[in-house]
């Protein structure tokens, strides 16, 4: 049976949990080749495995976003296995949300590092090769986070505003010239790791609610990756906010 990515390739960053390894067993069910990387070498095997077992291409790499080395070689290795790559989802991301007062120095950069230049690092990896051929999908998760911001939140918010924020400079400097289309994927609460990465002993309350909460599922989130991706060409699907029914900001 034909697929809409049958013979497209992908990469998928933050691919070893959550979002990421959601994505990367959807994409490779519609037919697309997925390269998938991040630290957890353990976790990223049994990703691989899923994905052959129902019949997938995929290639694995461990990848630490915060080193550009490291994204231009698994964007080098993907092109040379197969060729191109067609989608890049830039999925690696932290959250280890604390009161600014607290002065968790450490998280901020760990944020920066991964949520912001993780991205950059990625994007700048895979544009000359979309721009040579002309046409490409970059795929940026950003939050409800990059829209609101909320007490604890102000570093983290900080970071998923510059994501969509760098989203739509690419759109307005890809798109059009070189067919580039480009999506800010802005996710509520999901039942994935994201929570363990705080420390803050403050936000405690903040996480048991969360827990309570009828959360989205990382396949959800993969669902509307696919919906964007999938969509015919003409249409360049820039922006998806997608909250749990009892999330309320």
């Amino acid at each position: 049976m034909f697929n809409m990515l049958t013979g497209k390739v992908a990469i998928i960053t933050g691919a070893s949990s959550g979002i990421g390894q959601a994505t990367a067993i959807a994409l490779a069910k519609a037919g697309a080749k997925v390269a998938i990387g991040a630290r957890r070498i353990d976790r990223l095997e049994q990703v691989k495995s899923e994905i052959e077992k129902i019949g997938g291409e995929v290639m694995m790499q461990k990848l630490d976003v915060t080193k550009k080395s490291d994204c231009d070689t698994f964007v080098d290795q993907t092109i040379r296995k197969w060729g191109t790559v067609d989608i890049l989802v830039n999925n690696a991301g932290l959250m280890p949300l604390s009161f600014f007062k607290n002065l968790k120095v450490s998280e901020w950069d760990q944020m920066v590092d991964v949520n912001i230049k993780g991205v950059l690092y990625c994007a700048g990896a895979v544009v000359p090769h979309m721009v040579s051929k002309k046409s490409g999908h970059i795929v940026n998760i950003s939050s409800v986070a990059g829209r609101i911001v909320f007490p604890a939140g102000s570093v983290y918010c900080a970071t998923k505003h510059a994501v969509a924020a760098f989203s739509e400079g690419l759109r307005q400097e890809f798109s059009v010239r070189y067919n580039i289309r480009v999506t800010s994927i802005e996710p509520g609460v999901v039942a994935t790791e994201l929570n363990d990465t705080i420390t803050d002993d403050s936000l405690k309350g903040f996480v048991e609610a969360t827990k309570k909460m009828t959360s989205l599922q990382s396949e959800d989130i993969a669902n509307a990756i696919l919906f964007a991706v999938e969509s015919p060409s003409h249409m360049n699907v820039n922006e998806i906010l997608i909250r749990p029914t009892t999330q309320e900001r």
